[in-house]
Formats: structure tokens, C-alpha cells, sequence
């Protein structure tokens, strides 16, 4: 391993880290903390592009790369273990993409208590950074732990007028699931001497008594479910959203969501594949519902942002969903159960469970960038409106038509479009339900559907098509605050934030592929593993 590779990631983790700290030692020159902050983001940046490019694939379940291991807290048997794989190493990307992308946007319309502001987003991004990077739990569970902190202050300090009330939910819901994975971690050790991700998982804790498996499975669950959000755990984050500033709704929606999902991967099903088989119906019908019940409920929204809120709980469903299609095969038994249940080979079920686990992948990714680029939108609009309200907005593709086409190309992402982002994790994800859990699949395309309604109704109809009327909004500002006749466009730092999303739907719609080789081989990966266990 090169000098690079030894210490890629320690830096990508620290170097938010001394972000802040530095922040803390510039004064009061609001510039220069601006500026500073945007141009450091750019080495974790570079770094996790680094990672994307060097990663080597076939290294087997954890076969982690770029891994750092010493000794941490040897009383506690809890070491500084660090490591990548093709599940990791893109999230990575995301997270420091948006990061840099919402620290970037945030220099144009933050202008109130800037030091802590940027303070505080570069320790959410080590935070986020650490979950996907640690492979111990007792580092996993201090990096989980820290990510609540920043979030409960972004949103309670520079949130709307209900932020109070917003961030202490946020932080109690969550709280609540944290405790719950705590236990169940403490489970784990106790079972198997090792607070080591990977070794745990190879250990096979509770393998013979279902009970207590199921008990940590459980509190496992809750801890990731409260995060994903999964329904019916998801009733924090609409409020989280709706209050949040702009750049805290981008981190919440395109990277804190997918630590639960990625947990699900990580954790879970490896550590606990007999309680996944047992508990998979329960897993598949909670995604499926979330899909249906999320669509619905966009529907009677009249608030843009609280809209692309719970757009985010129905498309985090099909994550959940083909996570827990995926379970219904976690081990060899039940393969082989499910194959002569369905008349096939247990090979073609291996396939599509990795196919399932691709699509919610997939999904993680694309819902990043999708619903990281509407957030934006919303906030664009909101700076120059100063309300959410649809009745209020109409007419606006004559008035704003940079506005307009970013939005169109965010908002048909978001429904599924082929040729767009959206569609293939949507598309993999079905393709893998269908063969494990039909019934639940069919039920979840309803959401399909009711996507395309409150995308083409609620959103574009409403703020963008028909006659403008100037009498709906008593007064339009320019994003600096200033009067303005009407509503205005994008200016250049707004769209040089949206370029780099746009960009990437048009890319991974065309070309999935070199994503799909990263989420594919950790796929296989997990399921080679699992078949492999007697």
C-alpha cells in the first residue's frame, strides 16, 4: 500500500475537523470564513474522487480497502479501524460532494452568526464521513452519536419560525433509535468478544437462539429506521425539513437519511441473517408502504419544501424495500426454500436479491442528488418569494426559465424518468422485488404512479404552468434581499450549485455502469457471503 493510501482516509475523516477548528481561529471576517471553508471542503473532495478511481474491486466480504487499524481504547477492546468497500466508497463521494456544494451555496444567503454556522457544517461532515468509514462499532456509534448534534443546531438556529419545536423532535426521535442500536451492539459484544464491524458479522452472534437475535435485529432496526426515516418512524423529518436552512435540508435528505440505510447493509443483514429471514416480510411490507403512503400524502401538501420532504420518505421505501426483499434469502436455507417455492434456481435468486440490493443502493446515491437539488430549488425560490406556500406561485416558466428547466430536470429525475437518474434504482429495485415478494413489488408500483401526480401536478402545474398572477405574492426580492417588480432567475452561484447535480442525473441516466460496478460488487459480495455460512 502506497504512503497515500495509508493515510486517504484519516485525512478525508479529519480535515473537517480542522476545518472547524480553523473557522474558530479567523475572527469575525465572515469572507474569509466563507471562502476558507469552501476552498478546504475541495480536499475531501478530491480525496473520495481519489478513492473512486483506486478502489481495486474483487476483494470479497470484508476485503476493506485503505484500511488504518491501531489500537483505540484497549480497556474497552475498541480499536481506530478504518476501511472502504464498493458500498462505502460512493457515499463517500456523496457526502463530500454536497458538502462542498452546500457550504458553496450557503456563502450567497447565510449572513447570521457565520462562524458557528460553518462550524458546525464541517463537523456534520466528519460525522457523516465517520459513519461510512468506521469498522468498529464503538467508533461507528461516537460518529453516529455526533452527526445528531450539528443537525439540532443548524435547524434551531437558522430554521424557520417552528425551528425550535423542529430540532428538539429531530434530536429526541433519534436519540430514541440510538439508544435502541446501543443495546443491541452491547449485544453483539457480549456474544462474540469483538467490537470489530466485520469479525462480528463473521462471528455470527445468536446464531442459535432466534430470540435473541431477534432482539438485537430489532434494535438495530430502530436505530437505522429512525434515520432512514422508515414508515412508520418517519414523522420527525417533515417538520426537520420544512424548518430546516436550506443547506441543513440538502445534508438531511441526501446524506444523514442514507446512515440508516447504509447501516442496513453494513450491519444488519450480515451480522443477523437468520432474524433477517425471519423478520423480511415485515422489512418488504414497511418499503412498500412507505413508497405508497409518502406519494399520497405529497399529494395533499401545500407547502413546497414539506412536499419534497415526504417525497423523501416514499423514495427511501424503495430502498427499505429492496433491502428487505434482498432478506428473504439472507441465508442458504432459506435460497434454497424460496427456489423451489418460485421453481427456480437458487443462482437466479441470488441475482435478483443482488439486483434488489443494487436498485436500493442505487437509490441512496441517486435520491443524494435528486432530492439534493431540489432542496436547493425550493430555497432558491423561497429567497426571492419569501413563502412555500403552491397557492401562491403560478405562471413562473415565462419568469424564471433557468429556474424552470433546473426544476423540470430535478422534478422528472425524481418521478423516474428514463434517461434520468431516478429511473434505474427504481427500475433494479423492482426487478430484484418481483422475483423475492411480487405481491408487496405490485402493491409499491402504486407509489410509482402517484409520483408522477404531485410531480407533474402539485409541482409543475402549480408553480410553473398557467398565467402569472403578480396579485398572488405581495412583493418579490432578489436573493440579497432587495425589492424587485417581479420574480427573478438564477443567479451564477445558484447555478453553478446545481450544475454539478444536474449533471450527475444526465450521467448516471445514461450510464449507470461505473456506479453500478462499485454498489454490484459489494452486492455479490453479501451474498456470497451469506451462501457461504453453514
Amino acid at each position: 500500500m502506497g504512503s497515500l493510501d495509508s493515510i486517504v482516509l484519516p485525512v478525508i475523516l479529519f480535515w473537517p475537523l480542522i476545518s472547524a477548528l480553523l473557522v474558530l481561529l479567523l475572527g469575525s471576517n465572515d469572507k474569509l470564513i466563507k471562502n476558507g471553508s469552501i476552498v478546504a471542503s475541495l480536499l475531501p473532495l478530491g480525496l473520495s474522487i481519489y478513492l473512486l478511481t483506486a478502489y481495486k474491486f474483487g476483494e470479497g466480504f470484508g476485503g476493506m480497502q485503505f484500511t488504518v487499524q491501531t489500537d483505540w481504547i484497549p480497556q474497552l477492546n475498541a480499536s481506530f479501524h478504518l476501511g472502504v468497500d464498493g458500498l462505502s466508497v460512493p457515499l463517500l463521494f456523496l457526502t463530500s460532494l454536497l458538502s462542498t456544494l452546500s457550504l458553496f451555496y450557503s456563502a450567497g444567503v447565510i449572513n447570521k452568526r457565520v462562524k458557528e454556522y460553518y462550524f458546525l457544517m464541517h463537523l456534520l461532515q466528519m460525522s457523516m464521513l465517520g459513519v461510512f468509514v468506521s469498522l468498529d462499532y464503538v467508533l461507528f456509534y461516537v460518529f453516529w452519536e455526533i452527526s445528531l448534534v450539528p443537525m439540532y443546531f443548524l435547524i434551531g438556529v437558522w430554521g424557520g419560525a417552528n425551528r425550535s419545536y423542529a430540532s428538539v423532535k429531530f434530536f429526541i426521535y433519534t436519540l430514541v433509535g440510538s439508544v435502541a442500536m446501543l443495546l443491541a451492539i452491547l449485544g453483539i459484544y457480549f456474544a462474540t468478544g469483538t467490537f470489530d464491524i466485520i469479525e462480528a458479522a463473521k462471528a455470527q452472534p445468536f446464531a442459535d437462539n432466534l430470540n435473541l437475535a431477534s432482539m438485537a435485529f430489532w434494535g438495530l432496526f430502530l436505530g437505522f429506521a429512525f434515520k432512514v426515516p422508515s414508515f412508520p418512524f418517519h414523522t420527525w423529518l417533515p417538520d426537520a425539513h420544512t424548518e430546516a436552512p436550506t443547506a441543513g435540508s440538502v445534508i438531511l435528505a441526501g446524506v444523514l437519511l442514507k446512515l440508516g440505510a447504509y447501516g442496513l447493509l453494513r450491519i444488519m443483514l450480515p451480522t443477523f441473517p437468520n432474524a433477517s429471514v425471519h423478520w423480511a416480510p415485515w422489512l418488504v411490507a414497511l418499503g412498500a408502504i412507505a413508497i405508497v403512503y409518502g406519494a399520497f400524502v405529497c399529494i395533499a401538501q401545500t407547502d413546497l419544501k414539506r412536499l419534497i420532504a415526504y417525497s423523501s420518505v416514499s423514495h427511501m421505501g424503495y430502498v427499505v424495500l429492496g433491502i428487505g426483499a434482498a432478506a428473504m434469502v439472507m441465508t442458504p436455507e432459506a435460497l434454497e426454500a424460496t427456489a423451489n417455492a418460485f421453481n427456480l434456481s437458487p443462482e437466479a435468486l441470488k441475482d435478483s436479491a443482488a439486483m434488489a440490493i443494487n436498485g436500493a443502493t442505487l437509490q441512496m446515491f441517486n435520491h443524494g442528488l435528486i432530492t439534493g437539488a431540489l432542496f436547493f430549488l425550493v430555497g432558491i425560490i423561497y429567497e426571492r418569494a419569501h413563502t412555500r406556500d403552491l397557492a401562491k406561485f403560478g405562471g413562473l416558466s415565462s419568469k424564471t426559465p433557468y429556474f424552470y428547466g433546473m426544476m423540470m430536470v430535478a422534478a422528472f429525475a425524481s418521478l423516474g424518468l428514463p434517461g434520468l437518474a431516478g429511473f434505474w434504482a427504481e427500475f433494479f429495485t423492482f426487478r430484484g422485488a418481483f422475483a423475492l415478494t411480487p405481491l408487496w413489488a405490485a402493491f409499491g408500483t402504486i407509489g410509482i404512479v402517484m409520483t408522477a401526480v404531485y410531480i407533474l401536478y402539485r409541482i409543475i402545474q402549480n408553480v410553473f404552468l398557467g398565467e402569472y398572477d403578480a396579485e398572488k405574492l405581495d412583493h418579490w426580492t432578489t436573493v440579497d434581499g432587495h425589492h424587485a417588480d417581479g420574480p427573478t432567475d438564477m443567479v451564477a452561484f445558484e447555478k453553478w450549485t446545481l450544475w454539478p447535480l444536474v449533471a450527475g442525473m444526465f450521467l448516471l441516466g445514461i450510464y449507470p455502469t461505473p456506479l453500478l460496478e462499485f454498489f454490484n460488487t459489494s452486492a455479490r459480495e453479501l451474498m456470497n457471503f451469506v451462501s457461504s455460512l453453514s
